[in-house]
């Protein structure tokens, strides 16, 4: 799946949230439904329970608003519980959750739009464009590489990547075969770590953004004659639509700078971001040569050490 037919999914994934967003019958009507299984089900288990699921919801005894001097107008507040949960919550959240997809999704359509073109399945595409690009064709992927590399202009990404479709065919037929990954393996289920990073060997299709890029960077052709469209790979590889290590960056953020950690430094901080996410960098530091360069910045520590 590429990321143009990811980006037409969440597309009519948010479609069918907003026909949903007001239809609380069907939501009501499956509550009910699963209010009876649930009920069914306890009294099959055992006659002598009393446990037992409520099919309407608790009503709310509403609070009395004081009436200012020479106010009017009284604002009738929702006493029924049903209203209100539709009004509170059902609404609230069906908002929230389309909001939260166009907001984080959808306004960038143009842009995975032209990150799709990226993909060596769409190089037969970006050929047909050899006698020039539209004129609005990836400038939003420039804009998003400029702050980068200030060659990033919309006419040189149009040039290389025009270069790089003609000349896939030939560049594919290289003996890159596999490479090595790094990815997350679960663990047991008694381990203190959720997961752990491990390498693994994959096998090169040579029709992806990875081999792609992969295979550039064998050639050595990302430091001249394809720089920027190397750019846009690196820029698309770590996208969170496509590679979820930054989301796991931030859970792991949570754990690290908690309540009790809250006035780390931004130095201290980084350090044990970078040890807590890259512990195969850290297993490979010789300990020695640590301790040795703390030793050298500490009067006390020499003489400890000595000692």
């Amino acid at each position: 799946m590429d990321i143009l037919t990811a980006h037409r999914m969440i597309v009519a994934a948010e479609t069918q949230l907003k026909d949903m967003t007001r239809d609380f019958e069907k939501v009501k009507t499956a509550a009910a439904t699963f209010v009876q299984w649930a009920n069914n089900q306890t009294e099959e288990q055992s006659e002598e329970t009393e446990l037992e699921v409520e099919a309407a919801l608790p009503q709310k005894r509403g609070r009395k608003k004081k009436t200012m001097p020479g106010e009017m107008s009284k604002d009738e507040a929702v006493t029924d519980a049903e209203t209100s949960y539709k009004i509170d919550v059902h609404n609230q959240i069906m908002d929230t959750v389309t909001g939260s997809m166009h907001q984080r999704f959808l306004k960038n359509g143009t842009l995975y739009a032209e990150l799709a073109l990226l993909d060596p399945k769409r190089f037969s595409q970006v050929t047909s464009y050899a006698g020039g690009f539209p004129e609005a064709a990836l400038q939003e992927l420039s804009k998003c590489l400029l702050p980068l590399d200030d060659r990033a202009t919309v006419a040189k990404l149009q040039s290389e990547l025009i270069s790089l479709a003609g000349q896939w065919n030939r560049l594919k037929t290289s003996v890159f075969e596999e490479y090595t990954t790094k990815t997350t393996e679960a663990g047991p289920e008694d381990a203190e770590d959720e997961a752990e990073m491990v390498y693994k060997k994959c096998s090169s299709c040579k029709d992806c953004p990875l081999c792609c890029y992969r295979i550039l960077k064998q050639y050595n052709l990302l430091t001249d004659a394809y720089h920027i469209i190397g750019l846009a790979y690196r820029f698309l590889l770590t996208l969170s639509v496509t590679q979820v290590a930054c989301e796991r960056s931030f859970s792991t953020l949570k754990f690290i700078k908690n309540k009790l950690r809250s006035s780390l430094s931004q130095q201290n901080l980084e350090s044990f971001m970078l040890m807590a996410t890259q512990p195969d960098v850290l297993k490979m530091l010789d300990s020695d040569q640590i301790i040795d360069g703390v030793a050298e910045k500490s009067e006390l520590l020499q003489k400890l050490l000595i000692q």
